[in-house]
Order: C-alpha cells, then structure tokens, then sequence
C-alpha cells in the first residue's frame, strides 16, 4: 500500500505561516497522510544540502513537501524521506516569487513543483527542468468561513499598513470622527488553530477588512517588485468581508476575485481612504457578506486547489472525495446570493 507524506515547516505560532500550516493540516487530512513537521532549522545546515546531492533514491511512498520559500525545499532531504523514498515527490512553495532563490534541489529531487504565483511558472520550469503548474493561495472556506450578517465592526485592520494608514489609535478616532467602528490588530495566541480562530472571528464580524498590497505596503520581507495574493485576501473573503485598501497587480489576483471583493483606497491619505469607507459602510448589505462567501466557495476553497494536486500525483481518498461533497453542497446552498 502507497504511504503518502506531507512534510511541512516546523514554524512557531504567531509568525505569519498560521494560515500555511493549517492548510498544510488540512492536506495531510484530506489525503489521508502522515504528516512531518520539519524542524525550522534543518534546511539551513549543512547536512541537508550535503544529503540533497546525493543521487535520489526512488522507493513507493508519495511524498508533498510545503515550502513557504524556495530554500524548504531542502527539507526533502530531511531523515524521513531518506528513510523512506518516494516513487513521487512534489514540492508546493508559498512564496514562489523569490526565484533568485531557486535551489538546486528543486531540479534534481522533484517530479512536479506547485507555485502559488502564475507569473513565475516559466521562470521555474526553466531553472528546474521539471513541470510546474500554479495552485494558488487559497482558505479554508468551507469550515472556516462565514457569511454572516450582523457584524459589529466597520472596519478591521489586518497585517502591515501604509505610512498614513499604521497608527491604529490615530485611525481608530479619525474613524470614530465618521461614525466608523474601527478595529486594530488581532492579538496573536499561543497555537497556529486559536490565532486562525480569532482571526476568522474577527473577519466575520467585521464589513471590510483593511489591507495594502506590497507594492505601496513594502516590509523587509516581502517583495520589492513583485505583487502577490496571500491570506489577508483569501481569508476575509471566505469570511464575508470586503477587502479595502489596494489588491495585489498579479495574474492570480486578476482571475479569481470579482466585482465588490475590493474597495481601493489611497494608500498615502487616510482622510480620503476613510471618507470612501464612511460611504461605503452606510451602503453595506447583508447580501455583500453572502455574495462573498459564495464566491469564496467557488475560487478560493483549498480543496480545489488539493484536488487539482491529488489528480497530478495520483491519489485520490475517501476523505478528499466527501469533502469535494460537502464543498459542492455548500456552493449549491449558496446559489441564491448570487442571483
């Protein structure tokens, strides 16, 4: 019998891949798979480049490696995989746009490679010789999600800001000044489950969520250039909420969000930004959180993205089949907010 493996990235809570674990959980579920977590600190030494040259060996397990950069995909060489090698071996990477960052063993212990960005797939294919195919950034909308209506909250913020937009007190008030029930950060806890918890929580209780693209939000660890969709997007949408602020300028972002998924707003004037919200909020519905949820459904489920994976390593389980069920069931319940 084929043993599947899904090794994941030993990350602490708290650290911004929450959403990546939980997903990287909820594969190992739904593919009825062992799960491995990686110590963090095992591609960054030498024995796991030393071990990912050597020539690989092929056995009968499948094994799916989730890199949240590039260098994790030296986390196939970890202790497991040499105990038991795989007749096929994928690599997914979350942050797949630093592709100056592709390592060697992407080329030489991978059969097939997932991008989570559809601008770098050539860049890929070509540094690595193997098929790549983009499986984006995805939520977990059908356990996770909500399309609530009441929703005590007006705005929410959501990770990194603009210059204008970071002080929370200052925007709290300048908010309260417009009638805005205006919300900082979630705290985080102590576990990956309870901090995703209070986020969704606090997303479905809200009508927009606040959140800048890279482009005019830069930190030291994202991109300089390249603009990408991630969880502060796919999540609130699962949960109902708009998203105001500025949407990624990628491919990926231009094909699965719709019309009302996004409201822009300046990134360097906050009085202007918080005027568009006042609008928008007085005109909010019930039917926006609905219409968003249902969308959700439909594009951004993870079990699209797993399913779209399982056919290309060939797997298919029980537990992913029910849920395909009961994700299909859910888009059938919610046909009527999109009318």
């Amino acid at each position: 019998m084929t043993t599947v493996r899904v090794l994941t990235s030993d990350v602490a809570p708290a650290t911004g891949w929450d959403t990546v674990t939980l997903m990287a959980e909820l594969l190992a579920d739904v593919l009825e798979a062992e799960l491995v977590r990686v110590p963090v600190q095992w591609a960054t030494g030498r024995s796991a480049r030393a071990v990912s040259l050597l020539r690989r060996r092929r056995g009968s397990d499948i094994t799916v490696l989730i890199a949240p950069d590039p260098g994790r995909l030296y986390d196939v060489a970890h202790w497991r995989g040499l105990l038991h090698p795989s007749a096929v071996t994928v690599g997914w990477v979350i942050d797949s746009f630093w592709t100056d960052r592709i390592p060697r063993v992407a080329g030489t212990h991978f059969d097939h490679l997932f991008v989570t960005d559809t601008e770098v797939v050539e860049e890929w294919r070509a540094a690595t010789g193997v098929p790549v195919t983009c499986l984006p950034f995805g939520a977990d909308v059908l356990r996770r999600g909500s399309s609530r209506h009441e929703r005590t909250v007006d705005v929410q913020r959501v990770g990194r800001q603009p210059a204008a937009w970071e002080v929370d007190d200052r925007t709290t008030a300048e908010a309260a000044g417009r009638g805005l029930v205006m919300r900082g950060r979630v705290p985080f806890g102590t576990s990956a489950d309870g901090n995703q918890r209070h986020l969704m929580a606090a997303m479905a209780d809200t009508k927009f969520t606040l959140s800048f693209s890279n482009a005019v939000s830069p930190a030291p660890y994202t991109h300089p250039t390249r603009e990408y969709l991630t969880g502060r997007w796919t999540d609130a949408l699962a949960s109902g909420a708009v998203v105001a602020g500025v949407p990624p300028d990628c491919a990926v972002a231009a094909e699965l969000l719709w019309p009302g998924a996004t409201l822009h707003l300046p990134p360097e004037d906050l009085h202007a930004g918080l005027a568009i919200l006042e609008d928008a909020a007085n005109a909010w519905s019930p039917a926006q959180a609905e219409r968003n949820h249902a969308m959700a459904l439909r594009r951004l489920d993870w079990r699209w993205r797993f399913a779209q994976l399982a056919e290309i390593v060939g797997v298919q389980t029980p537990t992913l089949r029910r849920e395909l069920e009961s994700l299909s069931g859910s888009i059938d319940a919610s046909a009527g907010a999109l009318d």
